[in-house]
């Protein structure tokens, strides 16, 4: 039975509201493990802050391994942990879990590299005036990165995104559940159509709040 567009925009309307909470909560969470872990990366490597080969290298290893996990796959593989956790293995809630685990590795690296590209001389100037390795990470590291990292959030962000429109493969709600629901099983080529449209809209609007936040963290 065909069904009617006009007639189907709350649920449309339903599901872009879905998709916009997966991603702003895994986002949120994503960057609370990501931030502490690329900081990590980053002072305890070779020539760092903290020095320390065997947490860089575990830490490193950890990373790597998650980076190197499909999302397709790890939304699968850790199903029981998703029931653990909320309860069910489907929905909005559910998907937001592998969100979460394959976003904070992935955030964690844009940090890393966020973090890497500040001027060794505002560190080494630090240093010279008594500044804590604390003090440093805190008070220059991360300020004299905000701008990098906006951009980077951004494209993690995005990244989010086609990786909830994803989770439509397991029944993980939103547009991309809509999607895969109405546009491919049913052959709804106008509901594909818009759902396409809207992560589109998303995504550009997305952007546009990133570049703003870095601009605006470039003159501070």
């Amino acid at each position: 039975m065909q069904v009617n567009l006009f007639d189907f925009w709350p649920r449309i309307l339903e599901a872009t509201h879905e998709t916009l909470l997966m991603v702003s909560i895994a986002l949120v969470l994503a960057t609370l493990i990501g931030l502490p872990l690329g900081v990590a990366l980053v002072v305890t490597r070779d020539n760092g802050l903290m020095e320390n080969k065997i947490v860089f290298n575990v830490l490193n290893g950890v990373v790597n391994t998650f980076r190197s996990i499909p999302f397709i796959i790890l939304l699968v593989a850790i199903l029981p942990l998703t029931r653990l956790l909320v309860g069910t293995s489907i929905g909005t809630a559910a998907a937001t879990v592998p969100l979460v685990l394959f976003s904070g590795p992935y955030i964690a690296r844009l940090i890393e590299s966020s973090l890497l590209d500040v001027n060794k001389g505002v560190i080494e100037a630090a240093q010279s005036m008594g500044a804590t390795n604390w003090q440093i990470i805190y008070r220059v590291l991360l300020p004299e990165a905000l701008s990098t990292i906006a951009l980077n959030l951004t494209i993690a962000s995005i990244g989010l995104v086609g990786a909830s429109a994803m989770a439509g493969f397991v029944g993980g709600g939103g547009l991309g559940d809509l999607a895969i629901s109405y546009g491919y099983q049913r052959f709804e080529t106008d509901i594909m159509i818009v759902t396409v449209i809207l992560l589109i809209i998303i995504v550009q609007a997305f952007q546009a709040v990133g570049n703003y936040l870095s601009k605006k963290l470039r003159r501070l």
